[in-house]
């Protein structure tokens, strides 16, 4: 069965069947013209929104349906997370092929309402058309963070420490994997190097994270890596006016990342800060504030590696062995 053989409503009842009992907050929901929810008190919302373009953000031949879905709500989620907001609420815009399986679909929204159960938030309504070319998922989130307490861009001083969650450059090795021969990307799902590949397709935004960094009030700027850490360093930068300096000999990349980097030509550190698809976090600390760092790590922060400094000037540099060489571009969606 295809997508064009459904009724608008029955593709409608196939996504909320997937979704949670709607919220008390919720007070018009999925089948109006429009939701209606109640404000959180003493709240301040946070909205993002991103689009996934089948050619553009993923692949359908090396993609799973699920895959497709989680990303899109990950990809959002991330932003929250860089604001250190707790999520609410999304509304989900599908663009859909006739010739989508029902199968498909039904995975993809199995996908996308999976992350959104294991973060709370709800799906409360959007849109859906026919699309007679790509397939395409527009999610807008809604988020809430206590006034002074949302994480920006802006914030970082010369002298703060520079730090990274999780691992820098698996999802780009999961990708380039991906991308390779049938043959290889079977050997590869099959070896020890699999853990990119679901890195690249399932992404966990560091959400709880970011959270616990804006509690405790530790970081003084921050941003996803969802363009790379190349992207995220310069945009820090520019946007708190102060140079950075990146150890490369610092960067937390995984040993499969590292191997696959090698084997295939590129520069290991180069290539992982110049990849997207991270979803990690990049975020500055002030030297007197390590101790709301370790805090808000003790609740559950997860993993985190201090990779450089905030400086005087305005260079963004990577520094390799005794040499500070010009920060590489990051991922551009339009160069």
């Amino acid at each position: 069965m295809l997508i064009s053989d459904l009724t608008e409503a029955e593709i409608i009842a196939r996504i909320q069947s997937r979704l949670q009992p709607p919220p008390d907050w919720l007070l018009v929901g999925i089948g109006d013209d429009a939701a209606v929810v109640e404000p959180e008190r003493n709240r301040l919302e946070v909205l993002t929104v991103d689009a996934l373009v089948e050619g553009i953000h993923f692949d359908r031949r090396f993609t799973p349906p699920d895959a497709i879905g989680h990303r899109a709500l990950a990809v959002n989620l991330s932003d929250l997370a860089a604001m250190g907001a707790e999520p609410r609420l999304a509304l989900l815009s599908l663009a859909l092929p006739g010739a989508l399986a029902c199968a498909d679909f039904d995975a993809m929204i199995a996908g996308l309402a999976a992350l959104a159960a294991a973060h709370r938030l709800h799906v409360i309504g959007g849109n859906l058309t026919e699309s007679p070319g790509p397939l395409v998922l527009d999610v807008m989130v809604a988020g809430t963070v206590k006034p002074r307490q949302a994480l920006l861009r802006r914030g970082a001083r010369p002298g703060d420490a520079v730090y990274v969650t999780g691992t820098v450059g698996s999802a780009a090795a999961g990708l380039e994997m991906l991308k390779s021969s049938t043959t290889e990307v079977t050997d590869t799902l099959r070896g020890h190097v699999s853990l990119c590949v679901r890195r690249y397709l399932y992404p966990e935004p560091r959400v709880r994270t970011g959270l616990l960094l804006a509690r405790n009030r530790a970081a003084t700027a921050c941003m996803d890596l969802s363009d790379g850490l190349a992207d995220g360093a310069r945009q820090i930068a520019a946007a708190s006016g102060v140079g950075m300096r990146i150890d490369a000999a610092a960067l937390p990349i995984e040993d499969e990342a590292r191997r696959w980097f090698d084997a295939h030509g590129g520069d290991a550190s180069t290539s992982a800060i110049t990849g997207g698809d991270d979803y990690e976090l990049m975020f500055t600390v002030r030297p007197n504030r390590t101790g709301r760092l370790a805090a808000a790590l003790r609740h559950g922060g997860g993993p985190i590696t201090k990779v450089g400094v905030c400086t005087e000037g305005p260079d963004v540099t990577l520094v390799v062995g005794a040499r500070d060489t010009p920060m590489p571009r990051g991922y551009g969606h339009f160069r």
